[in-house]
């Protein structure tokens, strides 16, 4: 095989998100960083002090909003949640993204089906995602009634799964 053949072959078993490939062996934050889509939450993270947590063994599973997620805040919001003060809401508001373990979509799946068409995941800031299927998609509803479908399931880490959504996830 030439090296082209090589790379291709290794693409091909690779899922990209924002146009980098999202290797299992690298960490949540390790694929993070390289996703044009996610730039936003990268830096929150960072903000937020949370990239040792996250690059730790785990496993998490992180709802993770696009660029285009946090776009839909009102204007000045990101801004204003990255400024030292705002710490505690910050990682109160990331750590909603994530619940404990690696949890797949068909896991989520089979917990809907098992709750008569919910599921509650409880996240790690204690507070509970409600998902359901609409339309064969997962969709997660916040403590604020907001919905965030997931655009992307299974990208899997090697400390746990990332499933990239459209909406960014308010607790209550």
């Amino acid at each position: 095989m030439t090296d082209d053949a090589d790379t291709a072959a290794v693409t091909a078993a690779v899922p990209m998100v924002g146009g980098a490939a999202m290797y299992p062996t690298k960490n949540i934050v390790e694929n993070a960083v390289n996703s044009a889509d996610h730039t936003t939450l990268v830096a929150a993270v960072k903000a937020a002090g949370l990239v040792d947590a996250l690059s730790g063994p785990g496993p998490f599973t992180v709802f993770a909003p696009t660029n285009a997620a946090f776009a839909k805040l009102p204007a000045g919001t990101v801004e204003t949640l990255v400024k030292p003060e705002n710490k505690a809401t910050l990682t109160s508001i990331l750590t909603y993204h994530v619940v404990p373990g690696r949890v797949s979509a068909a896991q989520v799946i089979q917990m809907i089906n098992a709750g008569g068409g919910k599921a509650q995941l409880k996240t790690l800031n204690g507070g509970i995602l409600t998902a359901s299927l609409v339309g064969g998609k997962v969709v997660l509803t916040d403590a604020k009634g907001g919905k965030a479908t997931v655009t992307q399931a299974d990208v899997f880490q090697s400390n746990g799964v990332i499933h990239v959504t459209d909406t960014v996830s308010l607790p209550g």
